[in-house]
């Protein structure tokens, strides 16, 4: 059995500020989210929205990176774009430069 692992971005800087706006992981999980056929939008399977600590997260399913490298590359990059935190579970996936 496959264990999946999950890469949490979290809403706080490399700097330790908390990210704004402060529902950015709701946007960014819909802005990869789709349309239903009952006119509401869900969240990808692989990417959604959490609570983590009190801090607003972003939780990746780590299989995005093979099944859609695309949409992985996309979500990480906006992590890296605005220096936010980002957890792989073992480890901080980025650090501060």
């Amino acid at each position: 059995m496959k264990v999946c692992q999950d890469i949490v971005i979290k809403g706080i800087t490399q700097q330790g500020r908390a990210f704004r706006p402060s529902d950015w992981a709701q946007r960014l999980a819909t802005a990869v989210g789709s349309m239903g056929a009952d006119r509401r939008i869900r969240f990808h399977t692989k990417v959604r929205p959490a609570l983590r600590d009190g801090v607003n997260c972003v939780v990746i399913d780590a299989s995005l990176r093979e099944s859609e490298p695309r949409l992985f590359d996309f979500v990480l990059g906006f992590a890296m774009s605005n220096a936010l935190q980002v957890d792989d579970g073992n480890a901080q996936v980025s650090k501060a430069a």
